[in-house]
Formats: C-alpha cells, sequence, structure tokens
C-alpha cells in the first residue's frame, strides 16, 4: 500500500488507528519528547518497530520506535517527488568542454525508498537538474566506465578508468577530466592514474562525497562543483583528489594523488595531504596555490599523454605489528607473492623473529619494501642496528613514500620489468612526489582544514 510504503506489524498498527500516512507532516509524541516532520517511508527489508522522519527544523532523519509513540497529530500532506528532475544540459561554446566519468560513486544522488539504497544521478541532464549552476563553469558530458562500490575496485579497474581518461583527452576536445569515485579507496585509484597516465596536459580530477546528497550536510555538490571548475579553468596538469577543505564551506582542496590519502570514516574533511601541503585551494572565485609555481605540474594542451597500464597483482602490502609470526611471510612467499610492502613501526621496524623468513624470500627473489605506518615521516634504517639488518637481508627502504602508494607503485613497477635492480631503481625514483626530498615544515596538518584558528590565520597570510 502506497500510503504506509514499507510499514507494517506494529508500526503499520499505529499508523492506521492515527490515519497518519507516509508524507504526511506530522508531530509525534513520544516519552522521549515530541518530534515535528514528514513521515518517510520504510526500506522494504526495514523492521517493523520503527518509523522514520524527516525533521522539519534540520533536515536529518530520525528513527523513532513505534512503541514509544503516545499520539501523532496530523499537521498535513504532500507527496514527495523524489526523483532528480532532468533537464537538457545548456551547451555554450564559449565554456570549455569537461567529461565526468563513472565508477560507481554517489555524486548526485536520491533516495530509493523502496531498498533505502542511494541511487546517482549521472547522466548529463540529471546532474544539471541537482546541481544546475554546473553549466555555468563548463559543458558537461558523462561516461559511466563501471559501477562498483570503491573497495571492490582494484587493477583491473585502475586500467580501465586509465584507458578511458587518455580517450577522452585525445578524442574528446576536453580542458580536464573529472572522475567521480567512492572514497574509501580513492586515494588508491589516485595513485595508480598518476603511474599509468604521464605526461598529462591538463587537469585529471578524483572527486567523491562522503555524505550523499539527501543529506543536509552533503559535501557532494560542493565538492563536485569545485572539481568541475579544477577540470575546466585549473592550470594543473596532474592527478589529484579534489574535496572539502576546512570544516566551513569555503573552498576545497586539490591533493596531488600520490601524497593524498582517506584519514577519517565519516568527516568531510577526510583527505590529507601527508608529509607535505595540498597543491591549490579552489572556491568558486577561483584557485590560490599553496606549492609554489615550480613545485606542481601546469597545464599544456600541446602534450600527450603516455599510457602504461602494465601491473603484476602477485603483491601484497604487510602491515607489521607486534609477535608478528614468520609463517605469514613464509605463507606469501609459497603462494607465488612476487612482492611485498611492509608499514613498519617507528623508522622502518620489523621484529628478529621475522628476519629468517624475509632472508628466504629475498633469496627466491621475491622484492621487499620497507615504509612506516606512522604516515608522516621518513624510513630511516641507518639510525639502529635493526634498520642495518634488515637492509642487510635486502629490505630497501622507500623514504617518505605513503604504504598505500609504495603498494599500487610496486604493483606499476613490477608491470614493466622483472630485473630486480630495475625495480629498485623505478621503486626510488619518484613519478610525481611519491617521494619528497624533505618534510616542508608546514607539512604536519597545516593548510588542511578542520583548525579555525589556522583557517582565520591563513585567511591573511600566505606561508
Amino acid at each position: 500500500d502506497q500510503d504506509f510504503k514499507g510499514y507494517r506489524g506494529l508500526s503499520l498498527a499505529v499508523l492506521k488507528a492515527t490515519g497518519a500516512r507516509v508524507w504526511c507532516s506530522i508531530k509525534m509524541s513520544t516519552d522521549q519528547g515530541d518530534f515535528i516532520g514528514t513521515l518517510l517511508p520504510r526500506s522494504e527489508t526495514a523492521d517493523d518497530k520503527h518509523f522514520v522522519i524527516k525533521l522539519t527544523h534540520n533536515g536529518y532523519n530520525v528513527g523513532i520506535k513505534a512503541k514509544s509513540v503516545t499520539h501523532i497529530e496530523i499537521l498535513g500532506y504532500k507527496k514527495a517527488v523524489y526523483a532528480i528532475p532532468e533537464k537538457e544540459f545548456p551547451k555554450d561554446p564559449a565554456k570549455p568542454n569537461v567529461v565526468l566519468l563513472g565508477t560507481g560513486g554517489t555524486i548526485a544522488s536520491r533516495l530509493d525508498y523502496r531498498t533505502g539504497a542511494v541511487i546517482p544521478a549521472f547522466s548529463p541532464g540529471e546532474l544539471y537538474g541537482a546541481v544546475p549552476e554546473l553549466a555555468d563553469i563548463a559543458n558537461m558530458n558523462t561516461k559511466k566506465i563501471f559501477g562498483e562500490f570503491s573497495e571492490n575496485i582494484g587493477p583491473m579497474h585502475w586500467r580501465k578508468v586509465a584507458e578511458a581518461v587518455v580517450d577522452e583527452i585525445e578524442n574528446s576536445n576536453v580542458a580536464g577530466v573529472v572522475i567521480g569515485h567512492g572514497t574509501d579507496t580513492m586515494h588508491y585509484t589516485a595513485a595508480a592514474l598518476t603511474f599509468m597516465v604521464q605526461n598529462l596536459p591538463c587537469p585529471v580530477v578524483v572527486v567523491g562525497s562522503q555524505r550523499s546528497s539527501d543529506r543536509p550536510s552533503s559535501d557532494a555538490a560542493f565538492n563536485l562543483l569545485r572539481a568541475v571548475k579544477t577540470a575546466a579553468e585549473g592550470d594543473f596538469a596532474e592527478v589529484m583528489v579534489c574535496m572539502y577543505g576546512p570544516t566551513s564551506d569555503n573552498y576545497g582542496l586539490l591533493h596531488r594523488g600520490t601524497r593524498v590519502r582517506k584519514m577519517h570514516s565519516s568527516y568531510r574533511s577526510t583527505f590529507r595531504t601527508l608529509s607535505d601541503v595540498p597543491i591549490a585551494r579552489v572556491s568558486e572565485d577561483g584557485f590560490v596555490p599553496i606549492k609554489k609555481e615550480d613545485e606542481y605540474i601546469h597545464r599544456d594542451m600541446t602534450r600527450t599523454p603516455i599510457l602504461n597500464t602494465a601491473f603484476e597483482e602477485k603483491i601484497t602490502l604487510l602491515w607489521y605489528y607486534p609477535n608478528m609470526q614468520p609463517d605469514i611471510v613464509d605463507a606469501m612467499v609459497d603462494a607465488g607473492y612476487k612482492g611485498i610492502i611492509i608499514a613498519g613501526t617507528g623508522l622502518g621496524h620489523v621484529n628478529k623473529p621475522l628476519y629468517p623468513a624475509l632472508r628466504r624470500a629475498v633469496e627466491k627473489g621475491v622484492q621487499i619494501f620497507m615504509t612506516v605506518q606512522t604516515l608522516w615521516g621518513y624510513v630511516q634504517m641507518y639510525v639502529y642496528d635493526t634498520g642495518r639488518d634488515i637492509m642487510e637481508i635486502g629490505v630497501t627502504p622507500l623514504a617518505n613514500m605513503l604504504p598505500e602508494v609504495a603498494y599500487v607503485k610496486l604493483g606499476w613497477v613490477m608491470g614493466q620489468t622483472s630485473d630486480p635492480k630495475e625495480i629498485k631503481r623505478m621503486m626510488t625514483t619518484p613519478v610525481n612526489g611519491e617521494i619528497t626530498e624533505r618534510e616542508p615544515f608546514d607539512g604536519y596538518l597545516v593548510h588542511q582544514g578542520g583548525l579555525p584558528e589556522l583557517e582565520d590565520f591563513f585567511k591573511h597570510y600566505q606561508v
């Protein structure tokens, strides 16, 4: 019954007894207080013991136990239209062309109340209906490469995205490329694209949202607008992640694809540039570089991108923990793994019981590299005897390369060569910022948002 969509059992009985129905504006009195809002449908898979109301005063959805309800007052009724209106995206020959490649993220979306799932808006018409300000920036086109939750994205998908990026740049007269992506593994994909597509002429911007666009606090439209502006107008030619900057809605941050990491499970400003500073800030007013002019790659549409998607998948990232047993390393070797990235403690350490297993792995031709699980800072294996012992075994330090970036790069490097010396040379030679000569004095949680006093300072002073 559409009047009681998704409700059954106890919750349905309460609704029928009071005359309330889905989409009614109601005042629901409970033993915990009163709630005023719109009664929403429930998912078909939800239980029968709760109501869901979208609160009038702040737009958030709350669940209310049916057995706690003492009275329902009906204030009105208006059937909701929750499909995104699709409008023809206006074309302006004076504006740059930007393509949005879809991989499964929900940049603009609506809620499917039958299942409770968020359905992404993706066609140009849907995007324009959801975020009409896009038309003020660029002519938009969209292409769906695949639709995956980001935890399911891996090397096969990275290859497809890389190929699609090059195809659009070479054949579609675009000023830049935007890639819609789930946030959980966005930093892996950004790193992979940095290695797989080099010599870029224009920006390639990976973007997503922490909170879907049916939520009042959503960052979806904000991030998409900044990403499209970067692709259309930015003087950059790198793979970047464009996500929310400070806690206020002032600007987004452009993070280099090899130095970025998701650092909070739900915070909108979750993405951080580690051991470095972001490339720039982007707002509706334009761009404010944070890096110096000679520290990032500038747009040059005469360049031809170089595509190389070869990737060795028999590699792994081993996050060391106290009392790790050598049979873990032995199991990887016996399973045929060809490369191991270790995220070691402190300056790059593991326990001594692992040494024989690591030596056996090296003797069998497994390439092993060390990163630090502190994320900020450098591997310094010359400081203690233990570090020198590990290097003597054949483990190669990777300076301040992030563990996830090292994992991606090792797969890409071993896709190019099987020669151990060449693998070590390529791993320790930066492609674009995955290793830096030094950590800038302001590279630790500065320019990253979330600290109001710092935000206020940097409004007036540029370091």
